[in-house]
């Protein structure tokens, strides 16, 4: 005997469209367009590593203290001998004034000391950003987005991929400085030892030399770093900015309009034209044509224009019906195959006809008024 749940059939309904993707564009095979390009740009995204700015900082860094360490020196040496001078000259009680001129005194000293290099931060820091992305500051990087506030999405960005990526790539290149300051100061352990025993002038030469040596070898390590990363950043913005054949052809109507559109605006203005012209046409003094495959009507104004000109054109079907519309308003029809292939070449309807061919059509146009004449008369 079969069980109940044997018996029994369950019909479960699903949707296929949970197994499809989020994007409704399609996958995102295209490269990106100029103007996709441009928008990210403006929005600022762009490629930069920040690593390059870091590298260029330290090269700078530590060749300006190699330049400035005599002036940095006789700076220090005259504050040291300020602070001794007053201190020698100052009673038993230390007054405010006391402490303020020496404070002011210092300060400033430090300022100057560090101008220099404050100069040399913020210049390679601009320099460093206009060699990777150019010159074109945008504000929309500052604009708040409410959706960073959001407790959630803050625990998703750092307990994300890329945040644990860039733990580990930061931990790394801890590790590797430490590394890099080891060596540089290992086997120097006496010399540095022998600090104590060194005028101070000495003293400071050592130490900057060995922070050069470091701040030398700690920026070649981060060049090649930027290197890698820059790379890295380029394809990681160009892979973001894909886009989908249905985003390319959403973005191409946008932009040059809806094919269909135009398509049906440049037939209504065919058609108006056509119109246009089939209703000047029986006022046309003369009919050129191939004769089976070319038809142009001429008319001649001497009071609106100073040469004859063509209100109407066509070949085949158009043409034969040029010539019906002849017909019915009486209208002369010429053959000249040469006249009639030129001037619906190379004359737009409601133009002129050009000097040379003024001759020809003048004896076509003298031809015809002799026929009307002899009807008439």
């Amino acid at each position: 005997m079969k069980s109940y749940f044997q018996e029994k059939k369950v019909i479960i309904g699903y949707n296929l469209q949970f197994f499809a993707g989020n994007d409704d564009g399609g996958e995102k095979t295209e490269k990106p367009t100029e103007r996709k390009r441009q928008k990210a740009r403006e929005e600022g995204q762009v490629a930069k590593s920040i690593e390059i700015t870091t590298a260029l900082i330290f090269i700078f860094m530590f060749s300006a203290l190699k330049i400035f360490a005599p002036y940095m020196y006789d700076k220090m040496q005259k504050v040291f001998k300020y602070i001794y001078s007053k201190c020698e000259l100052a009673t038993n009680e230390i007054t405010i004034n006391f402490i303020l001129d020496i404070t002011k005194y210092t300060l400033t000293s430090i300022v100057e000391i560090l101008l220099p290099f404050f100069a040399i931060v913020v210049s390679v820091g601009l320099i460093g950003n206009f060699l990777q992305v150019g010159w074109k500051p945008s504000a929309k990087p500052m604009k708040p987005k409410f959706n960073k506030l959001s407790p959630v999405q803050g625990i998703k960005r750092l307990f994300s991929l890329r945040s644990l990526m860039e733990l580990l790539k930061a931990l790394l290149k801890i590790s590797i400085i430490i590394a890099i300051v080891y060596s540089s100061i290992k086997g120097k352990e006496g010399f540095i030892l022998l600090v104590y025993d060194l005028s101070l002038i000495d003293a400071f030469k050592l130490m900057t030399n060995i922070a050069l040596d470091i701040g030398i070898k700690v920026g070649a390590f981060y060049i090649i770093v930027a290197l890698i990363d820059y790379i890295y950043q380029r394809y990681s913005l160009e892979k973001k900015l894909k886009m989908s054949k249905q985003e390319v052809k959403q973005e191409y109507k946008e932009s040059e309009g809806n094919p269909e559109i135009k398509s049906k605006i440049r037939q209504k203005m065919r058609e108006a034209s056509m119109k246009r012209m089939m209703q000047d046409l029986p006022n046309a003094d003369v009919i050129i044509t191939n004769p089976t495959h070319f038809a142009v009507a001429i008319k001649y104004d001497g009071d609106n224009s100073l040469a004859p000109v063509v209100i109407a054109k066509g070949v085949d079907i158009l043409a034969a019906k040029i010539k019906s519309v002849a017909i019915d308003n009486d209208i002369e029809i010429v053959e000249n195959k040469p006249l009639a292939r030129t001037l619906y070449y190379t004359v737009d309807i409601g133009n002129e006809i050009p000097p040379e061919l003024y001759q020809t059509v003048a004896e076509v146009l003298a031809f015809v008024y002799n026929l009307k004449k002899n009807k008439e008369s």
